[in-house]
């Protein structure tokens, strides 16, 4: 069964550079929803010694808190563009707050661990739209020549909230327990909630399409299956058991060829629950190649470098903090310049020296040794994340405005999905190196053992970043046709 389109909206020119108000206003309600839910993302980690203890679990039954919430996302964010399209922004906001906050309030208030990963799903169910909706509505909402600054802004709540994410749980964890994090997270949620539902208006276009139940499961086994297979090879080295790790790839690897199968197949009638048809676009593609090896290189080296601090260099949790503090508010605070930088010069300005810096910074690390200077690791840290800022935000904004106006919500969804994947091949790959060189050379006890597992790993993401130096060249901005003029309007 096609899909019947509910009626296109009018589609509105608004003057170069010139947002409407009430245009800012779905954005900041949006940006603000976006912000709480990935502080919350990152704020688990920290606890989960303090869960251990307090709910008398296993180590490995008290990471499921962060690996449950880490798999929902996988399995919602590739439905995302199919749901975009099928609902009002109203009622996909809506949807998304209430299933944030109702997690949160039953994370707050959970009597045992059971209850408390039920929460984290739910959680998770929530936060896995916020972002593609987010993207989506600025491209519905942005004219063509100020996209890039509102992209910049969208990185500082992909910067700062990681940033200040560990800071805020481990000063609620010292002062308050865990489950005052999910209080102080709870309100702000509320508040979020509120304003949307008082002030937030539709925009783009809906479509009435039944949802292909049978795309569900093969997206809930394929990326399911990748995201946790690959989230079990970090732990080889430490000789645990690898059939789990080879069956969910297995599963993974079938679910998502099935999966890709029957989207090219529904999405002759515009069924798809993700069209494919967004590969189509060269821009767009180069641009998720370009994404995806970042991604594995970003992920998996913020992953192994607070390690090296702590267990090299010998320094506390909260120091190692301090030190990759100054690169993710860098990367945050340098978004709206580049997105400028961008909207007036385009991508290329941006993406080859971004590539080139973080290439370079993490072949510095690659040098790293149990003398080496914190100041030394904290620029380094520091100019890595301005590369890996002068390359993000480009992308965001040039891979989806290649797009056609309908396949905004896709293409949202695929810049998360590629990301989730990519985050979950480069901290396995490269946590599994780092495991075993440790492993080798005696241990984490043995700081020249962590030093070289950190050359090691990062060597890796090295080399993945040095490729995208040749991408960099490759990747334009996309003219400013009548394709990617902003539509918007009420439904």
């Amino acid at each position: 069964m096609s899909a019947v389109h509910t009626g296109s909206t009018p589609v509105t020119r608004p003057s170069a550079g010139l947002i409407p108000a009430k245009d800012m206003a779905v954005i900041w309600v949006l940006l603000t929803a976006a912000f709480v839910a990935i502080l919350n993302e990152t704020t688990m980690g920290m606890a989960i010694p303090h869960l251990i203890s307090d709910l008398g679990i296993t180590p490995i039954a008290a990471q499921w808190v962060t690996s449950a919430f880490m798999l929902t996302m996988a399995v919602v964010i590739p439905i995302t563009g199919f749901l975009l399209r099928r609902f009002t922004t109203r009622q996909m906001f809506i949807g998304a707050i209430t299933l944030f906050s109702v997690g949160t309030l039953i994370a707050a208030l959970a009597p045992g661990f059971a209850v408390l990963l039920v929460a984290r799903v739910v959680q998770a169910s929530g936060t896995a739209v916020m972002m593609p909706l987010l993207m989506t509505t600025i491209m519905n909402l942005v004219p063509a020549s100020s996209r890039g600054r509102m992209m910049g802004r969208v990185s500082i709540v992909m910067s700062l909230a990681p940033a200040i994410g560990p800071t805020m749980s481990g000063f609620l964890l010292d002062h308050f327990g865990w489950r005052a994090i999910f209080v102080v997270v709870l309100p702000i949620a509320l508040i979020a909630m509120f304003i949307g539902w008082r002030w937030l208006t539709n925009v783009g276009e809906t479509m009435h399409a039944p949802i292909d139940l049978l795309s569900v499961v093969l997206s809930a086994f394929g990326f399911g299956g990748l995201v946790f297979g690959l989230s079990q090879i970090g732990s080889l080295g430490s000789g645990a058991g690898g059939t789990p790790m080879t069956i969910a790839l297995a599963v993974g690897v079938v679910g998502l060829a099935l999966f890709l199968w029957r989207q090219v197949l529904l999405q002759r009638g515009d069924d798809a629950l993700l069209d494919l048809r967004v590969f189509a676009s060269r821009d767009f593609s180069l641009s998720m190649i370009q994404m995806f090896l970042l991604s594995l290189a970003f992920f998996g080296s913020i992953t192994v470098i607070p390690l090296f601090l702590q267990d090299a260099l010998q320094l506390k949790a909260l120091d190692a903090g301090l030190v990759v503090l100054p690169g993710a508010l860098a990367m945050g605070l340098l978004g709206p310049v580049i997105g400028r930088i961008y909207d007036s010069h385009g991508t290329r300005i941006l993406l080859i020296p971004g590539s080139i810096l973080a290439a370079s910074m993490l072949w510095l690390f690659t040098t790293v040794t149990v003398d080496s200077s914190i100041w030394l690791v904290l620029v380094a840290q520091t100019l890595l994340s301005v590369g890996l800022a002068l390359s993000f935000t480009p992308l965001f904004t040039a891979s989806l405005a290649s797009l056609k106006p309908k396949f905004y919500s896709y293409g949202s969804a695929v810049i998360g999905t590629i990301q989730q994947v990519a985050g979950a091949a480069g901290i396995a790959v490269m946590m599994a190196v780092f495991t075993a060189a440790v492993n080798a050379g005696g241990g984490t006890e043995v700081p020249e053992a962590v030093a070289a597992g950190t050359r090691m790993s990062v060597t890796i993401g090295a080399v993945i970043a040095s490729v995208t130096i040749i991408g960099a060249f490759l990747i334009r901005k996309p003219e400013d046709d009548g394709e990617s003029a902003p539509t918007h309007g009420a439904h």
